[in-house]
């Protein structure tokens, strides 16, 4: 059975290096992205030219219509999915909750939620042994701001990953008897352009002394993470919450 896989916001970032991680490891890979064409098609010609197999599709994961085209696509190009990557999320820049408007919050639940749970609900369609899947993997790529809110910078941000966590618990129980393995990476400091998107390009390396570590993760790191739960060596691993942190 062909392995296909779908990573969404994988034009960047923790993303990318999944994308370029799943396929070496035979994945066709489907990488969507929202706006920035030209670096998911970079992401597609890498993979293209190590005798892989990939398509870029736009979409924005908090528009429903545009999810279900985005998974027409990958029918019609690749076939049935057999894992996705709820990676698409938002962050708007540091602030405190006293100044956070409703618009805001807003915009940052329908992408790092509402996205999460609607490309969750077109892969179970495809997945599961119900509707004649095969069975597959998901993993929803959280955060450890869920686990300590982000005060000062980022709560809207942190609820919304807390949200993750525990949609990542309850859909494991539903589609576990379906074939379908649900669980969760959160990630810790990881040195992308995250940080720049939220006003601190210098937050790595202001954070990373605090870290038991003593430094910021890397993308790969957290792509190896992944991998390795939809790998078969997790075979028996659903509605787990994996730190990606370097222990803080």
């Amino acid at each position: 059975m062909d392995k296909i896989i779908l990573v969404t916001g994988g034009s960047r970032g923790i993303g990318k290096a999944t994308a370029l991680k799943a396929a070496t490891k035979g994945y066709m890979v489907c990488i969507n992205y929202r706006s920035n064409k030209k670096a998911a098609e970079e992401v597609v010609k890498t993979i293209e030219a190590a005798g892989g197999k990939a398509i870029a599709v736009a979409a924005d994961v908090a528009k429903e219509k545009e999810v279900v085209s985005l998974f027409k696509i990958i029918d019609d190009k690749l076939g049935r999915i057999t894992a996705l990557v709820n990676n698409a999320g938002i962050v708007d820049r540091q602030s405190v909750v006293a100044d956070m408007t409703a618009e805001r919050v807003q915009k940052i639940f329908a992408a790092n939620v509402t996205g999460t749970f609607i490309c969750s609900r077109e892969a179970i369609k495809r997945m599961g042994t119900q509707y004649g899947g095969s069975g597959g993997g998901i993993v929803n790529i959280s955060s450890k701001a869920a686990a300590h809110g982000a005060p000062f910078e980022f709560v809207d941000y942190a609820a919304s990953k807390a949200a993750v966590d525990t949609f990542t618990l309850g859909l494991s129980k539903e589609v576990a008897a379906d074939g379908i393995r649900v669980n969760c990476v959160r990630p810790g400091i990881i040195d992308t352009d995250l940080h720049a998107s939220c006003g601190e390009p210098g937050r790595v390396a202001r954070i990373a002394p605090s870290v038991p570590m003593k430094r910021g993760g890397t993308a790969e790191e957290v792509a190896d993470t992944v991998m390795w739960l939809l790998s078969n060596e997790a075979s028996f691993i659903t509605g787990a919450i994996v730190d990606v942190t370097g222990g803080r």
